[in-house]
């Protein structure tokens, strides 16, 4: 960021007339500092991306199951904690205010994908029950979110 100033002079036959002793600038940018800012701006951002998962703490079940593939607009999750508390996104909503509000919100959506997470310790039957309403109310497209790792009963890894 910085143009330096380059000393006139020199001897022999390069000497010209009535420049003796004066500088000119030099036009060279000094890119060192950018590239330093640019390397600490990577850094803050590779340690920050994983954060940005959706906030609802759960112990999800492992699964051999492969990747969703992800979509333009940010995924609307549903999350069913230890204690059988609901939440979309990261804020708990009432069982019975679910669907409602689901519904105002796939309003203003294109996709219809809905990705429900649910923590491993809840009992199967809670999980079945939530889907169930989703379903009834006319979302079909759900997506079980688990955790990779989990056992491939093929005896080829996992646990």
């Amino acid at each position: 960021m910085g143009a330096g100033v380059i000393k006139g002079g020199g001897g022999g036959r390069h000497r010209r007339r009535g420049r003796r002793g004066r500088s000119h600038m030099m036009s060279e940018i000094n890119v060192t500092p950018f590239v330093d800012v640019m390397l600490v701006l990577l850094v803050i951002f590779m340690v920050a991306s994983p954060l940005q998962v959706v906030g609802v703490p759960l112990d999800l079940p492992k699964t051999a199951a492969q990747a969703v593939t992800t979509e333009q607009e940010e995924p609307l999750t549903i999350s069913i904690q230890a204690d059988g508390a609901i939440s979309i996104q990261n804020e708990p909503i009432a069982e019975g205010d679910l669907i409602a509000k689901l519904m105002a919100i796939s309003a203003e959506r294109t996709s219809d994908k809905l990705f429900l997470r649910a923590d491993g310790t809840i009992a199967y039957e809670r999980v079945v029950q939530v889907m169930g309403a989703l379903n009834s109310a006319g979302f079909a497209n759900i997506v079980l979110v688990t955790d990779a790792g989990g056992p491939r009963f093929d005896g080829q890894g996992g646990n």
